[in-house]
């Protein structure tokens, strides 16, 4: 619990007798208002989201209520689950801009932590479990692991398969640094402003902070809805019909759970539960009302073709059109045949049993319209037994004298916790289903059973000659098709000379300079290295592609920035790859190193944001879409398997093939080493193909004994980031035949001085690139002075040293000394990523040890502001004034 201390006033007992008095009249008169009030308004609702596609359904039928009755007044974001925060608030913002509703608050993350002895402190962002959550938004993904980062998972949420872009239209509102209003702070205005229903329908850490930190606030939380857990279940995902082949697998046929990631560990577990089992835990046991929706009762009611092919026919309004066309990606991307079998309304149904008991509770009326409903007591397992085990999975009792929060030695709380996906204590030796059970919504008896009204079915239609089988269905659709609350438009209808157009350059005639590829991780420097490349001269630098690593400083969805920046720059030509979300020799599901980068401010909330001005660049027709195709191993084509995202090693072919004969690739890489070690590895022919690289990264140990830079983990002294995110490819890469130039920590450094460049910025002649750069700068200089979460901005100033290196190399004084190095990397995060000279090595590099920097920032200034090779389109603010007015070619 949160600890506030404070000192008792002096006052007398005669005046604090009168104040009692005129309180409690004042009380009195007040709940009489109120009560009279309460009657006629309508119901606030608080909806806690992980913005999934089930999500979006539910989101929308609360938004079509009637106000009069139902008022939306908060949509806060659980960010440690199926999306990442700052896609997830920007993707909000829309709908919320397309539904004429930017009066709703919404609220994302906070930097607020938990001390070891249990000291709640404001604004806990919710982007770790309870359990792993401590002073900082840095920390390991015990239970997200369980949710896929690529395909199917987060990257396809964030971008809602490439919908969101294509479709929603562009408001004011977005993410900005500091300004964000974080979850908590929007629970508190919302629920201490008057009574208040809260829906959850992701994970439960943000409210169980709201409980565990404010619980005199309880009493104006008036009922809880909760889609999640499993109490009687049995998934039929995977069930195999009886004259299945001996291809069929049963997978998770039967399972009480649905972690199709993880029942061979744990069968018994659902999602949302299983995000965060000790938050669920405090939810449950608040005293406060529950009806539970589980999987018992989403399991009776699967988007069935019926369903969907109705819902297809039912387009008429700008937010049914947004929902099919996001189930009929979720379909068309669906691994096997078994979409209509294994997909289900879980959150959209939910929403509409909450409103039905709502109604029904106002109006008097028991029971519920579109579930059945019955009592039963039920706790959520937060451990395994026995109980009372000292085996460090679990961080409530481990090294702790006190366990944390208060809790009983040896109670429920004490057993193992599940530590991840391949956890050794939940496997059962021949079985393909584990024992563990975190997260699992258990019937029982005794002191820690609740009790909790649970949705146990759906309702059949009570139209007997309707083709949908639920109620439910009927009410869905309906409600989304009227036209009251409906949404205004969709990007193409929001301007009335809406147009996508694809900038190319044209070559012909024209020479053409070295071949390079950009590597890189998508921080705020390398999106300034990016438009410095791009600067270049063609006939000097001859930018083929950019490959994207998505195990940095930002999110896979962040791609669509990178997209952003080349159609501002005219360079729609250039293809980028995607690269992998993990490091090598890690598993594709996990964060090993990754989880170093913090996930809130001046972590990964900003880089996927770019720091609030990713929205004022000028939207490009490419987009990262779940698009794909049976001839790159779908099980079918999507409806648009042209506008598939190419991966990294494809665009690498690609280029690769192109080359003339004579030709050779340079390579720039700012990030992990990742996608050029699987290039290495996957193509024994690429170093023959490879001129040179430059490695912007790596830190190497001087007399001086100065330290790397990988500031969340202090016991390791000496890594630097891109190298430490993943050290095995470092070693495929900075140990091979290659030509490597390494561009380390300590001469980034001498190029990371933020009031020299901005000076030289304002000093010179605008382009729209170079005020952008001078923007963002400005924005990372004034918040690396003003809060303690962005002292290392001049990380990302030191990465542009790279580009200008390349491109101006020999028009700069330098000093390159060759040296023997190894990297460090033994599974130890304590070392890994470090790079030591190693006289025994038979491996040299290039290294970058000093430069005339007396220089650099003038001459970055000039370069970014020269007129040549500047933006076709500077903003999304110029394409709104394009798209608002006719165009010129085709006026009469």
């Amino acid at each position: 619990m949160e600890k506030w201390r404070w000192k008792k006033p002096a006052v007398s007992w005669r005046r604090t007798v009168a104040a009692a008095v005129a309180v409690m009249v004042w009380a009195a008169v007040a709940a009489g208002v109120v009560a009279a009030t309460d009657k006629a308004a309508p119901r606030r609702i608080l909806l806690d989201t992980d913005m999934d596609t089930d999500d979006l359904l539910a989101l929308m039928y609360l938004l079509k209520q009637n106000r009069s009755e139902f008022e939306l007044k908060a949509v806060t974001i659980n960010a440690n689950a199926w999306s990442d925060a700052g896609h997830a608030v920007n993707h909000l913002y829309d709908i919320l801009y397309m539904m004429d509703r930017d009066d709703i608050l919404v609220g994302v993350g906070g930097d607020g932590g938990i001390s070891d002895d249990g000291i709640i402190y404001p604004n806990v962002g919710g982007y770790l479990p309870l359990i792993d959550q401590g002073i900082t938004t840095v920390g390991e993904c015990r239970y997200r692991q369980t949710v896929p980062i690529e395909g199917g998972g987060r990257l396809d949420v964030d971008t809602n398969g490439g919908i969101r872009r294509s479709f929603l239209p562009q408001g004011n509102r977005r993410y900005l640094p500091l300004h964000q209003p974080t979850t908590q702070q929007v629970m508190i205005e919302t629920i201490s402003a008057r009574p208040t229903t809260v829906i959850l329908i992701g994970s439960h850490t943000n409210f169980a902070i709201f409980l565990m930190t404010y619980p005199h606030l309880k009493r104006n939380v008036e009922h809880i809805y909760i889609m999640g857990g499993g109490v009687r279940s049995k998934n039929p995902t995977g069930c195999c019909p009886k004259n299945a082949t001996s291809s069929c697998t049963p997978q998770q046929c039967g399972d009480i759970g649905n972690l199709f990631t993880s029942y061979s560990t744990n069968p018994n577990a659902e999602f949302n539960i299983f995000g965060d089992p000790f938050a669920a835990y405090q939810v449950f046991h608040s005293g406060i009302p529950i009806t539970l929706v589980p999987l018992d009762a989403t399991n009776t009611i699967p988007v069935n073709e019926e369903f969907f092919y109705a819902l297809q026919q039912q387009q008429s309004t700008f937010e049914a059109e947004y929902c099919f066309k996001s189930l009929k990606m979720a379909r068309d991307t669906w691994s096997d045949d078994q979409f209509h079998a294994s997909y289900f309304m879980w959150d959209s149904f939910t929403s509409g049993v909450a409103i039905s008991s709502m109604r029904n509770d106002k109006n008097f009326q028991h029971g519920n319209d579109f579930a059945e409903l019955v009592y039963m007591n039920i706790t959520v397992i937060t451990s395994n037994e026995p109980y009372g085990v000292h085996d460090s999975s679990n961080p409530l009792f481990n090294v702790h004298t006190i366990p944390k929060f208060g809790l009983k030695k040896g109670g429920v709380h004490s057993g193992h916790v599940q530590t991840g996906i391949t956890d050794n204590f939940c496997l059962i030796k021949g079985s393909r289903k584990g024992r563990c059970e975190d997260g699992y919504t258990k019937e029982m008896s005794g002191p820690e059973a609740v009790r909790v009204r649970v949705a146990t079915e759906a309702k059949p239609n009570t139209d007997k000659n309707s083709h949908l089988n639920r109620e439910f269905f009927k009410s869905f659709l309906e409600v989304l098709a009227l036209s009251k609350n409906s949404g205004r438009f969709d990007i193409m209808s929001q301007f009335p000379f809406y147009r996508e157009v694809l900038y190319k350059p044209d070559f012909v005639n024209k020479s053409r300079g070295k071949a390079v590829i950009f590597d890189m991780d998508m921080s705020p420097g390398d999106f300034i290295s990016l438009i410095y490349l791009l600067k270049a001269p063609t006939e000097v630098l001859d930018l083929k592609g950019i490959l994207v690593s998505c195990n940095g400083w930002a999110n896979a969805a962040t791609i669509d920035v990178v997209y952003d920046i080349l159609h501002m720059m005219g360079r729609d030509d250039i293809p980028v790859g995607r690269g992998n979300s993990t490091a090598l020799g890690t598993p594709t599901l996990g964060c090993k190193y990754v989880s170093a980068i913090p996930q809130g401010s001046g972590g990964l909330l900003d880089c996927d944001t770019l720091y609030g001005l990713a929205r004022s660049l000028p939207r490009s027709p490419r987009r990262c879409t779940a698009e794909n195709s049976v001839e790159h191993g779908a099980p079918r084509n999507t409806g648009h398997p042209e506008l598939r995202q190419p991966l990294a090693f494809e665009v690498w072919q690609s280029v690769k093939k192109q080359l003339d004969p004579s030709e050779k690739i340079t390579i720039l890489t700012n990030g992990p080493l990742t996608n050029l070690a699987n290039i290495l590895l996957s193509d024994k022919n690429a170093s023959s193909a490879i001129k040179n690289v430059y490695v912007v990264g790596g830190h190497i140990r001087d007399e001086n004994d100065s330290k790397g830079n990988v500031f969340t983990i202090p016991s390791n002294r000496y890594a630097e980031f891109n190298i430490f995110l993943d050290p095995l490819a470092a070693i495929v890469v900075l140990e091979s035949t290659l030509d490597i130039t390494l561009i380390p920590l300590s001469s980034q450094r001498k190029a990371a001085s933020f009031p020299p460049l901005l000076e030289a910025l304002k000093h010179t002649q605008h382009t729209p690139e170079s005020s952008f750069v001078l923007h963002l700068l400005s924005l990372m200089h004034d918040l690396q002075q003003k809060h303690k979460l962005y002292h290392h901005m001049d990380i990302f100033l030191g990465e542009l040293l790279g580009a200008v290196y390349l491109v101006e190399g020999s028009n700069v004084e330098q000093s390159l000394q060759l040296k023997r190095i190894s990297i460090v990397a033994n599974n130890t995060t304590s070392t890994d990523g470090q790079v030591v000279v190693d006289h025994q090595s038979a491996h040299l590099v290039k290294v970058l040890v000093d430069f005339d920097n007396e220089e650099y920032y003038e001459r970055v200034a000039n370069f970014l502001s020269k007129r040549e090779q500047s933006a076709i389109i500077g903003s999304f603010a110029e394409q709104r004034v394009s798209w608002s007015r006719q165009p010129e070619n085709s006026r009469v």
